[in-house]
């Protein structure tokens, strides 16, 4: 694709035609940026710096074309984002799958189909009916899969502020949204940043079940449940398993206490709908799964982002941070001859927490 001449297009009436395709494909609302990041970049180098992205090597490579837009796509000069709201149930009944502990709780951007691949199909349609409107023009759609700054991009374009737990949050939508870009080289009119609404407000901070929030607008992704259960491939810190609870693939504590997610609205997106079988899944049943079962059962999910193993790593610690009884003891046992050691690892110290538990077996 070979780039426009902006001067024979009215670019402010396109952009209003941006928004109404933006609509009409699922998106509650579209923001421009001119993708100035020197703050972000800052922020970044820092986090780095201090160990805080763990073994997420990848958020050092690149160099600073995930701060730059122009070195990562060369002739960009705008960045399109979008919101599109995932939230598939009330708060309510998010934080109600916390409570009994023999269930599994899936963090609810991932019960329904993988977003990276629905956003990223939406985009294209967008970048589609811009072509078809003016012609061929530089683009590429990011959705959560290059090095993109993703949230300090979208809070340019006014979509929201990042939040004291480092998630976007919008005024009228809370934070159950995912986000995603058309990196171009349209020099389209600009929104503006707009302010930060968290006030006085710390409930994300002291909600964290593990303290991954080491202060306000600080993430140590070493601590945080989505990174332990999600992006770490080996053993889980012994000193963070009894923290996770029942949380077998990421977190939503932070946003399930946040005020501003009182103004969120369930999604009319069918496919973020909660899946039945990762509602509020028995823990036990979970940890029986084979390899064959885990990627049949979640084929066209985010989960696919873990493996087997580190499935099996999850559900054990989450069945170990559980009541104990018989279930849960012949589950476990079963799994100590599994071939690989992470598993036997965290398998064997969910039977010796399993012990700790005062209540008789099967008298809960």
């Amino acid at each position: 694709m070979g780039p426009t001449h902006p001067e024979t297009i009215e670019l402010p009436r396109l952009r209003a035609k941006i928004e109404r395709w933006a609509r009409e494909l699922g998106f509650q609302s579209l923001g421009i940026s001119s993708g100035q990041l020197t703050q972000a970049e800052s922020h970044l180098l820092e986090w780095l710096d201090r160990g805080y992205h763990g073994t997420m090597t990848y958020m050092s490579r690149h160099g600073s074309a995930r701060t730059r837009p122009h070195e990562l796509l060369p002739g960009t000069v705008r960045i399109i984002s979008v919101r599109m709201d995932y939230r598939p149930e009330d708060v309510v009944d998010s934080l109600a799958g916390l409570e009994d502990l023999r269930n599994g709780y899936v963090a609810r951007y991932a019960v329904g189909r993988d977003y990276h691949r629905l956003m990223r199909r939406r985009l294209q349609r967008l970048a589609d009916h811009i072509t078809d409107a003016i012609g061929p023009f530089l683009y590429r759609a990011f959705t959560d899969s290059a090095p993109v700054m993703e949230k300090p991009l979208a809070s340019h374009a006014g979509l929201g502020w990042i939040g004291k737990h480092t998630n976007l949050i919008n005024k009228n939508a809370g934070s159950f949204f995912f986000i995603g870009e058309l990196y171009t080289d349209l020099p389209l009119p600009v929104d503006g940043p707009v302010t930060d609404h968290c006030g006085e407000c710390s409930r994300c901070i002291t909600a964290c079940p593990t303290g991954a929030i080491v202060g306000p607008y600080q993430l140590d992704a070493r601590r945080c449940i989505s990174y332990l259960t999600i992006e770490l491939k080996g053993s889980i810190p012994i000193e963070l398993r009894a923290s996770i609870g029942n949380r077998i693939f990421g977190c939503d504590d932070c946003q399930l206490v946040c005020p501003w997610n009182r103004f969120s609205q369930p999604t009319e997106e069918i496919g973020f709908a909660l899946h039945p079988q990762f509602a509020a899944p028995p823990l036990v049943s979970l940890l029986a799964w084979d390899e064959d079962q885990f990627l049949r059962n979640t084929a066209g999910t985010a989960l696919r982002r873990i493996t087997h193993e580190q499935w099996l790593r999850n559900v054990a610690v989450a069945i170990g941070n559980g009541p104990r009884d018989q279930a849960a003891v012949e589950v476990l046992t079963d799994r100590l001859t599994h071939p690989s050691p992470m598993v036997r690892e965290h398998v064997v110290w969910a039977l010796a927490q399993l012990q700790k538990v005062t209540r008789p077996v099967d008298q809960q």
